[in-house]
C-alpha cells in the first residue's frame, strides 16, 4: 500500500487525539486477544481435568449409596444431594465455611471490608446481603472510591515533589563542594544560572526515573509482604506473590484473602502489617499505572509519527476576498518605529499581524476580515466611545461647551465623524 503525503490519519480525516484513541483501542483489542489465547492455552486443559475429577468423585459417592437404596429412595437422595451442593457453593462464595473462621461483620471485619471497597480491590469474600446494605454500599463506595483515587493522585504528586527536592538538594550540595574546592569560584550549571534552585518545577525527574523508583518500591513491598503472608497464612511464597499483585493492582479475585482466621500469632501486629502492606502496595502500583499510561501515550505518539500521520499539522488558511474593512483600521497612525500609537486610556489589541506592511495599513484586496479582527475592532471602538463619554461628562460637569467649527462635541459615531472632519480641515 503506497503512502500518501497525509498518512492514514488524513485519509480517514482523524485529528491527533482521535488517531491516538483509535490506535490505543486497536492496541488494547490486540492485547486482549493475545492474553485470551495465552490463558486459554494454559488453563483450559486444567479446567477440563478439574471438571472430570469432580464428576468422578461425585459419581463414586453416589454409587456408594446406590447399593443400599432402592430406585425411589436413591432418586430423592440424588435431588437432595444436588440441592445441598448448590447451597454449599453459595456458602463457600460468601466465605462462611468452617466454623473456626471469625465473624465477617464484626467491627474489624467491617473495617477490612470498607478498605477493600474504597480501594476498589473487592475480594468478594465479604459482601452485603441485605437490601439496605446494598443501597448504602452504592453511596458509600461512590464517595469513598472518588476520595481514595484523589488521594492516590496526590500521593503521586507528593512523590514527584519529594524526588525533585532530593535532586535539588543533592545538586546544591555538590555545587557547594565544587565551589569550596575552587575557592568559591565554582561554575554554576544551567539550572543554577537561571536562578531556579528554589523552584521545584525545574527539578522534576523524568517519567522513566519515576517509573524505575515506583517499580523498585513495589517489588520490595511485595517481597516483604509475601514473606509475611507465607509464614502467617501458610501460603506458598509464589501464591503470596500472586496475591500481592492481585491485591495491589486492585483486581481482587478473592481466591486468596488474608486475615480470615479468628486468631493469629501476634495478631495485632499482623493486622497492622497487613493494612500497611495493602496501603503502600496499592499506592505504588496505582502510581506506577499512571506513569505507565504516560509512557504508553508516548509510544502511541511514536507510532503515529512512524505511520506518517500528519493529522496534527495545521493548514494555512486560504485567502478570502475582502467583504468589509473597518474604517478606523484603514487609516492607522504609527509611531516612528512602526508600532501603532497607544492611548494611555485605551487598551489597543494587537491586530497588526494580519495586515500588510504598507504605510497606510490597508488590507489586501483579496483578504477578508476575520472574526478575531472584527471583535478586536469592536473592542477598540467601544474603548474610544467610553473615553469620549467620560470626557463629555467631565466637560459638562465643569460647565464648558466647546465648538470647534464643526458639530457639537458628542459621543459615538457623530463624535468620530466630527474628529475626522476636523483632521481633514487641518
Amino acid at each position: 500500500m503506497a503512502r500518501n503525503n497525509g498518512g492514514w490519519c488524513n485519509i480517514i480525516h482523524l485529528r491527533e487525539d482521535n488517531a491516538r484513541f483509535v490506535l490505543l483501542m486497536i492496541f488494547i483489542l490486540i492485547y486482549l486477544l493475545i492474553g485470551a489465547s495465552i490463558f486459554s492455552a494454559i488453563e483450559h486443559e486444567q479446567e477440563k481435568k478439574d471438571k472430570i475429577d469432580y464428576e468422578e468423585q461425585k459419581q463414586a459417592f453416589l454409587s456408594k449409596w446406590n447399593r443400599t437404596m432402592n430406585v425411589t429412595e436413591f432418586t430423592e437422595f440424588q435431588e437432595d444431594f444436588e440441592n445441598f451442593l448448590s447451597l454449599h457453593a453459595e456458602t463457600a462464595a460468601k466465605g462462611l465455611l468452617r466454623n473456626k473462621k471469625r465473624d465477617r461483620w464484626d467491627f474489624s471485619g467491617s473495617f477490612y471490608f470498607v478498605c477493600t471497597v474504597v480501594s476498589t480491590i473487592g475480594f468478594g469474600m465479604t459482601s452485603p446481603s441485605t437490601d439496605l446494605g446494598k443501597c448504602v454500599l452504592i453511596c458509600y463506595g461512590l464517595i469513598g472510591s472518588g476520595a481514595t483515587i484523589l488521594y492516590f493522585n496526590i500521593f503521586l504528586e507528593r512523590l514527584i515533589t519529594f524526588l525533585a527536592f532530593v535532586m535539588r538538594s543533592w545538586h546544591m550540595r555538590q555545587l557547594k563542594k565544587k565551589q569550596g574546592a575552587n575557592g568559591g569560584a565554582g561554575k554554576t550549571d544551567r539550572r543554577g544560572s537561571q536562578g531556579s534552585e528554589d523552584n521545584l518545577d525545574n527539578w522534576k525527574p523524568s517519567v522513566y526515573y519515576v517509573m524505575v523508583i515506583l517499580t523498585i518500591s513495589a517489588v520490595v513491598i511485595a517481597c516483604c509482604a509475601s514473606a509475611m503472608y507465607s509464614s502467617v497464612e501458610d501460603w506458598r511464597y509464589l501464591d503470596a506473590i500472586y496475591f500481592c499483585f492481585v491485591a495491589f493492582s486492585t483486581i481482587g479475585f478473592g481466591d486468596y484473602v488474608p486475615s480470615q482466621e479468628p486468631a493469629y500469632p501476634l495478631q495485632p501486629l499482623y493486622r497492622i502489617g497487613n493494612f500497611l502492606s495493602l496501603l503502600l502496595g496499592v499506592l505504588c502500583i496505582y502510581s506506577m499505572f499512571n506513569v505507565l499510561s504516560i509512557i504508553i501515550k508516548q509510544f502511541l505518539n511514536w507510532c503515529i509519527k512512524k505511520l506518517d500521520c500528519r493529522c496534527c499539522v495545521r493548514r494555512k488558511p486560504r485567502p478570502r476576498r475582502n467583504a468589509i474593512t473597518p474604517g478606523h483600521l484603514q487609516q492607522r497612525q504609527r509611531q516612528p518605529g512602526g508600532a501603532p500609537k497607544k492611548d494611555k486610556n485605551v487598551e489597543v489589541t494587537d491586530v497588526d499581524s494580519t495586515y500588510d506592511s504598507d504605510t497606510d495599513g490597508r488590507r489586501m484586496s483579496g483578504e477578508m476580515i476575520s472574526m478575531k479582527d472584527f471583535l478586536a475592532a469592536n473592542k477598540v471602538s467601544l474603548a474610544v466611545m467610553q473615553k469620549q463619554l467620560y470626557e463629555t461628562s467631565q466637560n459638562r460637569g465643569m460647565g464648558h461647551h466647546h465648538r470647534n467649527g464643526g458639530l457639537s462635541q458628542g459621543v459615538g459615531a457623530l463624535a468620530m465623524l466630527d474628529n475626522k472632519l476636523q483632521e481633514t480641515e487641518k
